[in-house]
């Protein structure tokens, strides 16, 4: 693994999206948005997605100049379409017209259609932390994962993020899949040769395998809580929520019509929708108390759980700080990248005539 900086990779991934056509400032949104991911230590998610975004457009899937519209609206929603463009730039205009709309009415909610894959979905929400708000973000994604006691593959490892403000502690940022684990993280253990922990994948006869391979055989990802006895129907509850509101509310594909975020699978046919979707939401602190009070509360909140007595050798973590604390640790050492990663970097400087940052 070798470290670069996140001012070096910065520069690097706007030139990429500048290359395909994005305009200044949206490359430089779509660049916060994918970087933020490799800083909080979701490498799956950050420059190692780089190549996909660019084979999305070169395969006429990824508009770089998308006119976003709103189809629909009420005074605290809005339905959005995102011409098909990025994901990681169509989620914050989202966002923006959410935190607008609760600005003026305490809250505001903005589902999305015709969109492409938006990043961590942390990130989204923790725009609304920047107006001392709450943030959430769900987005749909390529079906990979079975429903309990199925073996078809109709939901993605669709997350749920939501981000807190507190008054003096830091905010309350959770940010997960509805699976087990994400697909990002079995590819980072294809790319070590490694297998998968017990309860992340099932084979094609609805078996749990370790096989990284599986799911690339007929096999697919397992909700939350694996299987029955461990709870995977609330995982899939969770993943089914998910996927409604942002593909039923905004008129985006669901189920097994959302479209893979790979260019070499075929899209699905008799399309039910338009793209991906996502659905955005932020709530001002004031909309249920005074936000003093609530802010002091959210302090007590996260003190009275960072104190809990905690097993031998452990101390308990609030939602967030371990990101919080490998962005900070990133930001002074550098972002570390898989050779495989920093590979798949160097030939998209190659083929866009860039200079490759070294370290």
């Amino acid at each position: 693994m070798k470290n670069f900086s996140y001012k070096k990779l910065f520069q690097f991934t706007q030139a990429i999206f500048e290359k395909i056509g994005f305009l200044e400032k949206e490359a430089i949104l779509a660049t916060q948005a994918l970087l933020q991911a490799d800083l909080r230590g979701i490498d799956s998610h950050g420059v190692a997605r780089l190549s996909g975004y660019v084979r999305l457009w070169e395969a006429g899937r990824l508009n770089p100049k998308p006119n976003i519209q709103v189809l629909y609206e009420t005074p605290s929603t809005a339905t959005l379409d995102g011409d098909s463009g990025v994901g990681l730039v169509v989620a914050q205009k989202a966002m923006e017209i959410a935190i607008q709309k609760a600005e003026t009415y305490g809250t505001g909610w903005v589902a999305v259609q015709n969109s492409n894959h938006f990043g961590i979905a942390g990130y989204h929400a923790m725009l609304a932390l920047q107006k001392n708000m709450i943030g959430i973000a769900l987005t749909n994604a390529s079906p990979l994962v079975a429903p309990t006691f199925s073996t078809d593959r109709l939901l993605g490892t669709n997350p749920i993020a939501v981000a807190i403000p507190a008054k003096n502690e830091p905010p309350f940022v959770a940010d997960f899949a509805t699976t087990t684990a994400s697909n990002g993280k079995l590819e980072i253990l294809e790319r070590k040769g490694e297998k998968a922990p017990w309860g992340w994948l099932q084979d094609a006869q609805g078996n749990i395998t370790t096989d990284t391979q599986a799911r690339k055989q007929g096999g697919a990802l397992l909700p939350l809580g694996s299987d029955y006895e461990h709870g995977s129907h609330k995982g899939y509850c969770l993943g089914a929520l998910v996927d409604i509101f942002s593909g039923v509310f905004s008129g985006a594909n669901y189920a097994l019509w959302v479209p893979p975020f790979v260019n070499y699978l075929p899209l699905p046919q008799n399309p039910v929708g338009k793209g991906i979707g996502h659905f955005l939401g932020a709530i001002r602190v004031d909309a249920f108390r005074p936000a003093d009070e609530f802010l002091n509360h959210m302090d007590n909140w996260i003190q009275t759980f960072r104190n809990a007595k905690a097993v031998e050798g452990k101390r308990v973590l609030i939602p967030g700080e371990p990101e919080r604390i490998a962005e900070q640790e990133r930001l002074r050492n550098g972002i570390p990248l898989m050779p495989s990663v920093v590979e798949d970097l160097y030939n998209l400087a190659e083929k866009f005539k860039i200079l490759f940052p070294q370290n």
